[in-house]
Parts: structure tokens; sequence; C-alpha cells
């Protein structure tokens, strides 16, 4: 992995915003730094961010490993290690080619017929191809685990998202303890969203952990949702791109020169 590549991995509770304030990172990142190669890795199985950023997966990670794991179930070794040895290549076939941006979807979590050379094999590919762009962004499940496990160890930014629930709160709290066990990170901080008390926000911080932005809810965002529209046609001055420019700002991911 390039040493300057930035690394942002968001987690957090589901429903709390977390997909659609990854891709907003995406489109701040493609709008600031056209000349930079940025990634998008969807490493929730729901492959929501596929629907935020209007990416249309025909092919995700899973289904490459789902046939090395099926030829091998079924006795065709040969064929199995040929797929293996192809899957450097198929996976350029999954990565899809937006305006901006490349995206990488992983598909759902290992099941039945996982095998561990397998899923590590891949792995240090993904961290291959993501070592070739200077933006990775991965929107992860709640668990911080399974990025480890499926994607990459090391990141440099790790974004917690939660709402002003006190389940969000335990997420985060949680994410971040299992995080510091198992992912080798540079910074951390917390984005507040759909915040409708910011006198109540200090319930939700982590100790020593920084408020990156407080968002409250979007009714510009709501609409464009309601209207299937992807979040690379939401309005520049929604409460959701101002959010999360603050604290790409504070996380130094984008500088206050080039916002």
């Amino acid at each position: 992995m390039d040493n300057k590549a930035k690394i942002i991995t968001v987690a957090g509770k589901g429903g709390v915003g977390k997909t659609s304030i990854c891709a907003s990172i995406v489109r701040l990142l493609v709008e600031q730094y056209p000349d930079k190669k940025i990634l998008a890795i969807d490493a929730d199985p729901a492959v929501g961010l596929s629907v935020a950023l209007g990416v249309d997966v025909k092919l995700t990670l899973d289904d490459i490993r789902m046939s090395i794991v099926d030829s091998v179930e079924n006795g065709e070794t040969r064929e199995a290690l040929e797929l293996l040895s192809e899957a450097r290549f198929r996976i350029f076939d999954a990565l899809v080619e937006m305006p901006g941006f490349a995206f990488l979807a992983i598909g759902r979590p290992e099941g039945s017929g996982c095998y561990c050379k397998v899923n590590s094999y891949l792995k240090e590919v993904i961290g291959l191809l993501a070592g070739s762009f200077d933006y990775v962004v991965i929107d992860g499940e709640a668990g911080i685990e399974q990025i480890q496990r499926r994607v990459m160890e090391r990141v440099t930014h790790l974004l917690l998202i939660t709402d002003q629930s006190a389940k969000g709160a335990q997420v985060i709290a949680s994410i971040k303890s299992v995080a510091d066990d198992l992912i080798d990170y540079d910074c951390v901080g917390v984005i507040l969203n759909r915040v409708t008390n910011p006198e109540l926000a200090g319930l939700t911080q982590l100790p020593g952990v920084e408020v990156l932005a407080m968002i409250p809810a979007d009714a510009a965002f709501a609409e464009n949702d309601i209207r299937g529209r992807s979040v690379m046609e939401l309005p520049a001055d929604s409460a959701m791109l101002q959010g999360v420019r603050e604290a790409l700002r504070k996380t130094e991911i984008l500088t206050k020169e080039e916002v």
C-alpha cells in the first residue's frame, strides 16, 4: 500500500446515514481532486453505496470468491487453481469506472464454503488494487471485524457515524474498542448525523475522540432520496454535504484552502 494513499473507512450502526455520508465523501473528493485516483469500496452486503452513488453493479468480489469455492467443493481442483490465478484479473471486471472514481462491491458476507486461503488471497489483491489509488473510501458494516477480515487491516482515517440515540453511541463505542485491537489507523473521529438537539450532543461523544461534525436532519437530502436520486445529484448547499465537508477539513482529508 502506498504510504501516501488515504484509506477512509466509514462505520456505524445501520440506519444512521452511514452510507449517505460515505457517498458524500466520495462526491467531495471527486469535486475537489479531479486529477486524483479515487476508489469507493462497498463492503456492506446491502450494496447501498452503489445506489447512493448511482453505480450499476454486475459483479461483486464474492461472486468471484464463490466461483473458486464451488470448484473446490465439486472436486475440480485444477479449475479452482486456474480461477484463483485469474482472480487478480477478474477483480478488474468487477471494478466499475465512473466519472471521477472507480467502484468495487465486496458482496454478501462469508458463509458456507468459506475458505481462508481464498479470502486471504482476495484481500491481498484488494490491497494491491487499492495501492494504485490516491484515496480509498470504504463503506463497511456495523462491525469493524468484517472490514479487517475481508478488506484491509490498515486504514488512515476511521470515521464513526451515529445519530443521537443511545444505541448509536453504544455501537460506535463498541466499534472503536474493537478497532483499537484489530485495525491500524492514524486518525479517528465521530460524525453525529440527524442531530435534533445539539445541546445533548455530549451524550454521544466518545472520550478522547473528536466530534468532527454535527449534521442536522436534511430536508434537501430527504427529498433527493425520495426522488431516487444519487448523492451526486444532491444540492451543493445541502446540510449533508456541508457537514461532511467540515469533517473532511478537520481530518485534513480536504484542506481549508481547497474547500
